[in-house]
């Protein structure tokens, strides 16, 4: 790592931190010629690959912004946007990979909007899932009713879990 200084070619390590729940790693440096000392920080960058074969820095903003227009007129608020964008971004980085289709990233936004708004998840799904009928929508609201019928019988979570 050059020093910002005197421009020398190297530096030491200092001191290691992780940093933002381990997403960035932050170094303390110091030049062995000018003797001064500096931070760096390090972040793993995760790229998005579009069907177009494009890739492009994985975004929460534009998480956010695709999850707002299907939560339109629905009483979701920007903390609990933040939160599902948070999520996503984890269930994705957790895969390991560098690269991940735009596909797996909207399979990731898929289940913590059905648990924060049935109706915008039914909004986005029938985009991201490309409903073509009254019956992909019937099927799908379906699911949720039995989901919700699931959750809704004592003792249907610990059968669920055995299972």
């Amino acid at each position: 790592m050059r020093c910002p200084y005197c421009r020398f070619a190297d530096s030491r390590v200092v001191d290691s931190r992780e940093a933002d729940d381990g997403q960035l790693i932050r170094r303390r440096r110091s030049c062995p010629e000018c003797g001064k000392r500096f931070t760096t920080v390090e972040e793993a960058v995760l790229a998005v690959v579009k069907r177009s074969g494009v890739t492009e820095p994985f975004s929460r903003p534009k998480i956010i912004g695709g999850v707002r227009k299907a939560c339109q007129g629905r009483p979701v608020d920007a903390d609990a946007l933040a939160l599902l964008a948070q999520k996503v971004e984890e269930t994705v980085r957790a895969r390991g990979a560098a690269e991940i289709p735009s596909h797996e990233v909207g399979l990731a936004i898929l289940g913590p909007l059905r648990e924060l708004d049935e109706v915008a998840y039914l909004r986005f799904a029938s985009v991201y899932r490309s409903f073509e009928s009254l019956t992909d929508f019937e099927a799908e609201i379906s699911a949720l009713r039995e989901d919700a019928a699931a959750r809704a019988r004592p003792g249907a979570s610990e059968a669920a879990a055995t299972t």
